[in-house]
């Protein structure tokens, strides 16, 4: 029989990353919601789509930020 190892990252207790909208997003960046909505229109902002709706993770876009390409 073969044992098979499954590794997780996260810490034991932690609880998973919610998904947020454009309007928490902009908040979050200090930027209007129609300026968010240009960037992921142009593919400048990781993001999801579910359904009619955008939804982001917060640590993505932190990454995002944190490697410079949030230069236009």
């Amino acid at each position: 029989m073969t044992e098979v190892s499954i590794v997780n990252h996260e810490p034991e207790n932690a609880a998973p990353e919610k998904w947020v909208n454009l309007e928490d997003i902009a908040e979050h960046l200090s930027l209007s919601t129609d300026t968010v909505r240009t960037w992921v229109k142009k593919g400048k902002l990781p993001v999801y789509r579910a359904g009619k709706r955008y939804k982001f993770k917060i640590t993505e876009v932190d990454e995002w930020v944190r490697k410079g390409k949030i230069k236009e």
